[in-house]
């Protein structure tokens, strides 16, 4: 670098230039300042002479990555530390904002990674303070960043710092420091009231929001969800929290300031209502916090200031949602005003529900209160009315209507989004809904039997009709979706509490209504537009109900519990038990996939329903009695279930064929399996027919592709030795080889090969020891020669074919899987893998050989980048060097050092498993290093040998190695 003014030139050209070509040489120029632990002196000589901010930018940069990524000596960081302070006290008011933000990045990401290593990185705070008591706004807006940025820094982890120290830091930061920083925002947030929307009052109100919000006790909070439990501060936070000026300044906060400011006001009253009811000293303080907490919520609801500003009013959902996680019914109504409150409150609903479009994703807060309330009745001993049987109603009413409101108004504007697509959200408010509706449940029953009633009629008319209005119909279906919707959840809460003979009737007479929707929706002019959106969504609707009202009535818990229903329904429309009602499920379920070819959502959800039916134990023996389970066991083709046909559908195939698994295997009969696989047998014998020149068509390709799913989806409903054998003996020998000539005609094609390994993946997986032969069988060895045949064949190819741009989906995926297969083969335990040794066979050497070339063919980075093929290498590498070390001693040291080293990359990683695996392998090394070297008088084997080469080839291959393992022993126990 020829001078300064040249280095600032590239700064800017980094920052700012438009032309990726010009960034990037300037990125390629400029990073010695990040990669090379010599720069730094000239990082702090930049910080000292540029005058561009672009210049100070690449410097504190440079210093961040540096400390991040190099182990600094002790000095050498004190010096970054003390050097940043003093710059941003005598410079930080001329520089940039984005220079400062850079600058406190750095000196608490030093602070932090030196936390136990000097007392003085830990004056942090005091240090701060110095900016703040300072005149200029400039000193102090820095203090309050420094600390803003010191709270983040200590509550995330970073990268380079192994989790278990960033937990040591956060804890002792929190019981050291954390109050202390709390109070200085109170105190901040009191002196800078009169300075209203001032940069100072964001930061001090960022500062108190992100002191609450903290990783009290280590429960790694995703900061990406809205949800989170109790706050669980130190008990030395009990005076400032039981002091009424804490919460105070927040509600004032909130009357004074606008958005953002008065949301995050809001966001810290949420955490201040969300505090561990054990802090108070007893429960008058409690209570008088609770009181205050209310009558500002209630002051809020009166004014109703701020709450035409979405962010804010959501906020205030979360705000009174909280009332239902950390505080009892009993509470609430012992407290004055409660009455104004809840009534206020149930206004604010309504007016809510209404607002469907505008408020949908805050409704959820307010449905969850109201069912926790309702819920909380029976427990109710105080003598102050709840009044909820006043509100609770009309909020279930409303609700109700206001689903209705949505149809209408989505079907006159196309761009508006339909609630009934936005799944989480539906069962995000239909979780809470139904418990209001139980609460009352006669009265809220005759309400929604009111409202279908003549809606069906309607529904049943146009059935009857040559051509309806296509929009009249899709506005009736919507309507008639969101009452199977709430039937459905209705039912589902009966699974969680004991039902009365009184709600089972009534429940009969819902379930009635929507059994009479299902007999509509699939005659006369409506067997005619599965096509058609609207009536896709009420199908999806009608399957929810029946996974619901088969676990509350049909379901292998029910089966004793649910006399009064059948009786009702008996009535109602003579079905008079379990298995009338299994019948009329089943027939959906049929219909659906004989006619939904083209509808991926409802045929998964039909399968779904399908395979939950197939594994109960008692409606899996129900299901065999009926005919049309029969019919579809023995006829699993795609002329009778087009979806198998399409090809973007293939996924459910699996899932298909795992449900017909598990109904033929409830039988123990040889010749029901036979035939049930002459589906499957037609299409091997086809295959099998085809000569290796046309081979290569789009026809085998797909054909391929289906038969591999669908042997996967049986292979994974083999859940025993029997089962798993019946399996096996229809496939080996007889239809083996068209799956080694698949992979070598396709191996260029991962819509081929992944289906193919993925089989080979469960085939050979021995999951609860099914895969157990007799002891003179030699039905294991030549499964793993197959193993071994189709492994090489696929590597051989695959690593012989180039890169392309989508390395993932086209090598790499093939890869983890073949590892997949070839780990769970060795893990098996039904092999004995002595005997290809001893009798010279190479299929064992071959599948190794071919298994460690793959693995080598990609790097260690990309290993790293992709967590599927982090999970399998880890996997294949603790198999290895648990059951076949002396394959791994004998590599070359390359090989053998690369290995190793990526064992290191793995106890590294934040993953747990992966983790664990690798330590797993690094202790089978050290054992088999401490019984053939340590404690021998010298190495005898040839495999000892050669790690006592390696070793001494390589001496500093282990240190590193054997730290990071003894750590991650350490602190996993």
């Amino acid at each position: 670098m020829e001078s300064l003014a040249q280095l600032e030139a590239l700064c800017e050209r980094l920052y700012n230039s438009q032309d990726s070509a010009e960034r990037a040489h300037a990125e390629n120029t400029l990073k010695c300042f990040s990669a090379n632990t010599d720069y730094i002196s000239q990082c702090q000589y930049i910080l000292d002479n540029a005058s561009t901010p672009y210049a100070l930018m690449l410097a504190s940069s440079s210093l961040l990555k540096q400390v991040t990524e190099h182990t600094l000596s002790l000095q050498l960081r004190l010096d970054i530390r003390n050097y940043i302070i003093t710059y941003l006290a005598k410079r930080g008011h001329e520089l940039q904002p984005y220079v400062i933000g850079s600058l406190v990045q750095l000196l608490c990401r030093v602070t932090k990674f030196g936390w136990f290593d000097d007392d003085r990185f830990r004056d942090a705070v005091k240090d701060s303070t110095n900016f703040l008591i300072q005149a200029s706004p400039e000193h102090v807006s820095i203090g309050l960043k420094i600390l803003n940025q010191l709270v983040s820094e200590m509550n995330q982890p970073n990268p380079g710092l192994p989790s278990t120290h960033h937990r040591r830091v956060a804890c002792s930061f929190r019981d050291q420091n954390l109050y202390q920083v709390f109070q200085i925002s109170l105190t901040s947030l009191q002196q800078l009231k009169s300075d209203v929307g001032s940069r100072l009052q964001e930061l001090a109100l960022s500062l108190a929001l992100k002191c609450l919000s903290y990783d009290f006790v280590g429960t790694s909070i995703d900061e990406s969800s809205e949800e989170f439990g109790t706050v669980q501060v130190s008990s030395s936070w009990k005076p400032v929290l039981e002091d009424p000026s804490t919460l105070q300044i927040f509600f004032d906060y909130y009357a004074i300031t606008k958005p953002p400011l008065s949301k995050e006001a809001l966001e810290c009253l949420v955490r201040l209502a969300s505090v561990r009811r054990s802090l108070f000293s007893n429960d008058a303080a409690r209570s008088k916090f609770l009181a205050h907490l209310m009558t500002g919520c209630k002051e809020i609801l009166q004014a109703g200031q701020g709450l035409a500003d979405h962010d804010n009013y959501h906020e205030y959902c979360r705000l009174l949602g909280r009332f239902r996680v950390n505080y009892q019914l009993s509470e609430l109504v012992n407290v004055e005003g409660y009455s104004d409150w809840i009534r206020l409150v149930a206004e604010f609903t309504l007016k809510s529900l209404q607002s469907w479009q505008w408020a949908s994703s805050s409704v959820y807060y307010l449905l969850g209160l109201w069912s926790r309330l309702v819920t909380s009745v029976p427990y109710l001993k105080a003598d102050a009315p709840s009044l909820l049987d006043e509100f609770v109603p009309k909020i279930s009413e409303g609700f109700i209507t206001s689903r209705f409101d949505s149809v209408q108004a989505t079907a006159q504007d196309d761009l508006s989004e339909n609630p009934l697509d936005n799944v989480e959200l539906l069962q995000d408010q239909l979780d809470c809904f139904p418990h209001l509706c139980r609460s009352q449940y006669e009265r809220s029953s005759l309400f929604i039997i009111n409202i279908v009633e003549p809606i069906l009629q309607l529904y049943t008319e146009s059935a009857q009709r040559q051509i309806s209005d296509k929009n009249e119909l899709a506005i009736i279906e919507a309507k008639l979706a969101w009452i199977v919707h709430i039937v459905a959840a209705i039912l589902k809460i009966k699974q969680c509490s004991s039902s009365s003979d009184s709600q089972e009737a009534i429940d009969a007479e819902l379930s009635a209504r929507v059994l009479r929707i299902i007999n509509v929706t699939d005659s006369g002019l409506h067997s005619q537009r599965y096509g058609e959106l609207s009536k896709q969504r009420l199908d999806q609707a009608i399957l929810t109900f029946f996974q619901h009202f088969r676990k509350s009535y049909v379901g292998d818990q029910a089966m004793h519990s649910s006399k009064q229903l059948y009786v009702r329904l008996s009535e109602l429309l003579g079905l008079n038990d379990h298995l009338q009602a299994l019948n009329v499920i089943v027939g959906k379920i049929a219909t659906n996939l004989k006619c939904y070819a083209e509808s991926e959502e409802v045929i998964d959800h039909t399968l779904s329903l399908f395979l939950e039916l197939a594994s109960g134990y008692m409606t899996g023996k129900l299901l065999m009695k009926l005919d049309t389970t029969k019919f579809i066991v023995a006829n699993h083709t795609r002329e009778h279930f087009p979806f198998l046909h399409e090809y973007r559908g293939s996924r459910s195939r699996t899932t298909f064929y795992y449900t017909i698994g598990w109904l033929i295997f409830m039988e123990d009969s040889p010749v029901k399996f036979k035939s049930s696989m002459d589906p499957l047998l037609q299409v091997f014998i086809n295959l099998e027919s085809i000569p290796d020149s046309m081979f290569r068509t789009e026809t085998v390709k797909y054909a391929l592709i289906g038969l591999m799913r669908d042997l996967r989806g049986i292979a994974m409903a083999t859940t025993s030795r029997r089962t798993y054998g019946l399996l096996f003996d229809w496939l080996y020998p007889s239809h083996m080889p068209i799956l080694l000539k698949g992979i070598s005609h396709w191996a260029d094609t991962p819509e081929v090969t992944t289906p193919l390994l993925k089989f080979m993946a469960e085939f050979v997986l021995n999951k609860a020891q099914r895969v157990t032969f007799d002891s003179s069988s030699p039905n294991g060895i030549l499964l793993f020669r197959e193993v071994s045949k189709l492994l090489v064949a696929y590597g051989s190819r695959i690593l012989s074919m180039p890169n392309v741009a989508d390395i993932y989906a086209y090598k790499y995926k093939g890869i983890w899987i073949a590892l997949t297969v070839l780990s769970r083969a060795l893990a098996g335990n039904y092999v004995n893998f002595g005997v290809f040794e001893l009798y010279g066979d190479r299929a064992l050497a071959d599948a190794l050989g071919i298994a460690l070339k793959m693995t080598l063919s990609v790097p260690l980075a990309d290993i790293l980048a992709y967590r599927k093929l982090t999970k399998a290498y880890y996997a294949f590498l603790e198999v290895l060097f648990n059951s076949h070390i002396i394959y791994m001693l004998n590599l070359d040291l390359n090989t053998f050092m690369h290995i190793v080293g990526s064992l290191e990359s793995g106890l590294k990683g934040l993953d747990t498993s992966i983790s664990t695996q690798a330590a797993s392998a690094v202790d089978n090394l050290a054992a088999f290093y401490f019984n053939n070297i340590t404690i021998a008088e010298a190495p005898t084997s040839p495999a000892a040998v050669n790690l006592a080469r390696h070793i001494a080839e390589c001496p500093t291959l282990f240190p590193e190695v054997r730290i990071f393992s003894a750590y991650h022993y350490v602190y996993s126990n």
